[in-house]
């Protein structure tokens, strides 16, 4: 639980670095020869891939496509498809944003996570465990889910009203789930290159509650419509603490960047912002331009948004799609 939401803001951090310091490569290269082209391709996608998934990520990514097994989803579902698209980046900083809106959830970040520190790292284990338990064998998905539970295991402490709280509660666990899945969702419907129908969304909904069966989550919604329910009845019990404000604060305002990346890092930001409710802005005291967000905002989250999933995809996979430059 911590390690995601943690996790879940570096992401952006990481992917707009890379997108700042390649962007101005990718601007001339559309101007170049198609194999020019190919290569600001390669080493922007290079340059995004390292950094969210880790110095290690090649290997882990060569064994979780590439390992021989049974999965737990198919091919083309809509897991895969929400998981696999850059729309994922935006939908992680606004999963950070909703979540911290739990105190109990909240103080066990604040207490147990290094979101002030080893956000990167943090952000590949994360990356990764996504990635198993969405594309990977049915034996590597079980095995990155029994670590995900031992941790969850030793992670407890006590509320300021002498309240306890563990990582493993099953009700705590249901509120990070069904944020970061209601984020994702929302995210890929917005900036997704394919956005889901009624039954793909219920599809989606309804594979995320099978990981989440495995990670302790009692009950988890497998319609649409369940989740808004969920999402619902949790309302009450959601609030801007001073721990959800420091952390949000830090992973918005004070970015461990380059100046010179810092307007990247923001459109993704301010995208993810744009997604959050209206009542939540109060909260976590973030800003709330409804005309802005539904303008300017959405066209500069849709354009950071098309260059990662350009810049990460084969080009003999965007040539199939039409999306070759």
């Amino acid at each position: 639980m911590s390690t995601f939401l943690s996790a879940a803001g570096a992401g952006v951090g990481q992917v707009s670095q890379a997108l700042g310091a390649t962007v101005g490569s990718v601007a001339a290269g559309l101007a170049r020869p198609a194999a020019e082209i190919g290569a600001v391709r390669d080493r922007l996608g290079e340059a995004i891939f390292l950094r969210v998934a880790g110095p290690d990520g090649p290997q882990h990514r060569d064994r979780i496509h590439g390992a021989e097994g049974p999965r737990w989803f198919e091919p083309g579902s809509a897991i895969m498809q929400v998981h696999a698209d850059a729309s994922m980046f935006i939908g992680g900083i606004r999963a950070l944003l909703l979540q911290s809106l739990h105190p109990a959830a909240m103080r066990a970040v604040s207490e147990h996570s290094g979101f002030r520190g080893d956000m990167w790292g943090r952000l590949a284990r994360t990356s990764r465990f996504l990635a198993v338990t969405t594309f990977g064998t049915a034996d590597d998905a079980q095995q990155a889910v029994d670590i995900v539970r031992a941790i969850h295991d030793r992670i407890t402490g006590t509320m300021p009203d002498g309240t306890p709280y563990a990582a493993s509660d099953p009700h705590l666990l249901l509120w990070v789930h069904v944020a970061e899945i209601d984020s994702f969702l929302l995210a890929h419907q917005t900036y997704g290159a394919r956005p889901l129908d009624q039954a793909g969304r219920d599809e989606y909904v309804a594979q995320t509650a099978e990981v989440a069966r495995r990670l302790g989550v009692i009950d988890p919604p497998t319609t649409e419509a369940e989740l808004r329910e969920v999402l619902a009845r949790f309302r009450p019990e959601l609030r801007g603490t001073p721990e959800a404000r420091e952390a949000v604060g830090y992973v918005l305002l004070r970015p461990p960047l380059p100046l010179v990346v810092r307007p990247a890092y923001g459109v993704l930001a301010s995208a993810a912002i744009g997604l959050m409710p209206a009542w939540t802005r109060r909260q976590l005291r973030l800003p709330w331009l409804p005309v802005t967000e539904r303008t300017v905002v959405r066209a500069l989250g849709q354009a950071a948004v098309t260059t990662i999933r350009w810049a990460m995809t084969p080009p003999a996979l965007a040539a199939q799609d039409g999306t070759a430059a």
